[in-house]
């Protein structure tokens, strides 16, 4: 947390408006002491000044926050929004409605580069990786979902269901992130994509498929 709260400072000498702070990577194998993520939090913003985003982790890790923890940590000074990564449906379903209720205030952020129709109607904006690949669509989608509009939302998602399966709908979401330079190559914003250990390149035939879907999208490419 001393080091998060220095890397807060140093963001914020540099210009930084916000910062978006991780769990403890620790609390990924052995989970968190109680009040701790609160603790984070308190001392991140009071030693910085930085207003911060909460980010909820995926249920399937130990670093993810039940619900109390969501609802003391967005109460604290300092935190606007939240980005929420839980990927198991049932949890958002039944815990965004609630901070909807107590936090309105809050700022509300989906990371669900795979469940983008899901969670539109319930956000104020999306923070995904996806946004690089197709940020057009992913503006129609969200205004979409602000308007309650499922027709559109659908017809967005639809559009869009050829490049989230080539991309998200894989073995490792790791595999997402290369996936994503491909997509990003195919547009017309990389000049390629190379990846760095830990990172693999993707099988063979990946990379036609990949631009074989932005294409099928009508997803042009961008003029830099």
């Amino acid at each position: 947390t001393e080091v998060a709260a220095l890397e807060a400072q140093r963001a914020v000498d540099a210009g930084a408006s916000a910062g978006l702070l991780y769990p403890s990577h620790g609390w990924l194998r052995f989970g968190y002491q109680k009040g701790a993520p609160q603790d984070r939090y308190r001392v991140v913003y009071e030693e910085s000044g930085l207003p911060l985003i909460l980010f909820q982790y995926p249920d399937v890790t130990k670093a993810t926050y039940n619900l109390e923890t969501m609802l003391d940590i967005s109460a604290q000074p300092g935190v606007f929004a939240m980005k929420n990564g839980v990927r198991n449906m049932r949890r958002w379903d039944t815990e965004i409605p609630v901070i909807r209720r107590e936090r309105p205030d809050l700022q509300i952020l989906s990371c669900h580069d795979e469940y983008l129709l899901h969670t539109a109607f319930d956000i104020d904006g999306f923070l995904v990786g996806y946004g690089n690949i197709a940020p057009e669509l992913l503006l129609e989608l969200l205004e979409a979902g602000k308007a309650q509009n499922y027709v559109k939302a659908k017809a967005v998602h639809d559009r869009l269901l050829p490049v989230t399966k080539a991309v998200y709908h894989r073995g490792s979401h790791m595999e997402g992130t290369v996936a994503l330079k491909h997509a990003l190559v195919e547009r017309g914003i990389l000049e390629h994509a190379t990846v760095r250990s830990p990172l693999l390149p993707l099988e063979p035939g990946a990379e036609e498929e990949i631009k074989a879907a932005i294409r099928e999208a009508g997803i042009k490419k961008v003029v830099i």
